[in-house]
């Protein structure tokens, strides 16, 4: 059994726009991926100039994605997180972490929950760690028009 996803990308005014040269994580400045994701896990911020290179780093692993894209089998299924990370981790903890379980995230990653920059923090560093086990829709808080309603 396999899943199909489809990606909407829009381009245009305020899209994430980078410098950074197409390289390996050292070269983004991510050599730390695994430090960085142990603090993740400990709900804790890490560090805006990491923040950055990974922002960079997953927008090349997202712009190397097809828009139709395959998913391996077996996938464990993630729904809506809104920034709920202890709700997250419990579901990691079930279902073991990357790479040893795929995981399809099918978005809203952020708003209403107190950690959602932990949130979309840590699900970033495993995409870009892992991009074939870890699978990212967006889903329409990830949008402009209602992160600015929710405050993100």
């Amino acid at each position: 059994l396999q899943f199909l996803y489809l990606i909407e990308w829009a381009e245009g005014p305020g899209c994430f726009q980078h410098s950074a040269t197409r390289g390996g994580l050292a070269e983004m400045g991510l050599d730390n991926i695994d430090q960085l994701i142990e603090t993740c896990l400990k709900c804790q911020h890490i560090p805006e100039a990491d923040v950055i290179a990974l922002a960079a780093k997953a927008q090349d692993v997202f712009d190397d994605e097809a828009n139709v894209h395959l998913v391996a089998a077996p996938v464990t299924v993630v729904g809506d997180i809104h920034g709920q990370m202890h709700d997250l981790l419990e579901m990691l903890k079930i279902g073991g972490y990357p790479p040893n379980t795929n995981y399809l995230f099918l978005g809203d990653f952020v708003d209403r929950g107190y950690y959602s920059v932990e949130t979309i923090t840590l699900l970033l560093l495993y995409k870009v760690k892992y991009p074939r086990r870890v699978t990212l829709l967006r889903g329409n808080h990830e949008s402009r028009q209602i992160t600015q309603v929710y405050g993100f």
